[in-house]
């Protein structure tokens, strides 16, 4: 039976964490919010808040490590992440994360993180870029970097998905009831084509993802066929105040960035 299931045990997140180590260390995913648009109905209704969402934990090797589809119904975009089932079990301790450790080469302990954008609520862990422009050089700028590059396995896995399952090219024309089923399906279904070893390269050919080359970015093939429309819409940045121990843990991450070559 084709599931989806979250990590069990600290071996099993660190084996999600090598795949990530080599550009950012103690990561043990990207995390992203999407809104599925169906027919009929804007996907930011008229009350303020999304009618369908998409919260999704990506791996370095592209497939879905977790998924929340439709839970959360009609809630505005500051308690999207709040409600998902992944984020109590990251406010409550449950996910069996490794202990935290430092840096390679560093004093101050740091937990396992996982990667976002303007969209999620900085937390321990949970990295999110720092806001605004920065100069060249500095913590912040070489961080953003750091995480942008990592994060980038988002953008490749659904635009795999969206290129592929082509129910995504438009707004779903279906009854919305059916639509977080035809999206987890499809999750499901690109899990499946990854992880075969008999289906993975016909899925996802070699040149299918972005690459970076001599320190030239290299588009995938996938993009070839995507026309820049999609039933799945990003939620915008969501400004929030971070409390001060995830502050602390981003700034020591910008730290050692800037103080090693990965």
């Amino acid at each position: 039976m084709l599931k989806i299931k979250l990590p069990e045990t600290p071996e099993q997140w660190l084996a999600i964490e090598e795949g990530f180590r080599k550009k950012f260390p103690r990561c043990v995913g990207a995390i992203v919010i999407k809104c599925p648009v169906y027919s009929g109905s804007e996907y930011y209704n008229y009350k303020g808040s999304y009618s369908i969402v998409l919260m999704a934990l990506v791996a370095s090797d592209y497939h879905f490590i977790f998924a929340d589809i439709g839970g959360q119904g009609r809630i505005s975009d500051g308690g999207i992440f709040q409600n998902c089932l992944l984020w109590q079990k990251i406010y409550t301790n449950a996910l069996n994360l490794p202990p935290d450790v430092p840096l390679p080469s560093r004093e101050k302990n740091i937990p396992y993180v996982f990667l976002g954008d303007g969209a999620f609520a900085l937390h321990r862990n949970v990295m999110k870029p720092f806001p605004g422009n920065h100069d060249m050089g500095t913590n912040e700028r070489t961080f953003n970097y750091r995480l942008s590059s990592s994060r980038v396995i988002v953008e490749n896995t659904f635009g795999v998905l969206t290129s592929v399952f082509r129910v995504f090219k438009k707004p779903i024309e279906i009854d919305v009831s059916k639509v977080p089923m035809i999206t987890l399906s499809c999750i499901l279904l690109h899990n499946f084509l990854r992880k075969s070893p008999h289906s993975r390269n016909l899925y996802t050919p070699p040149g299918t993802f972005d690459t970076i080359e001599n320190g030239v970015f290299i588009e995938g093939s996938w993009r070839q066929h995507n026309t820049g429309l999609s039933a799945l819409r990003t939620i915008p940045p969501v400004s929030r105040r971070a409390s001060t121990i995830a502050l602390q843990v981003r700034s020591e991450f910008a730290a050692y960035f800037n103080n090693v070559n990965l």
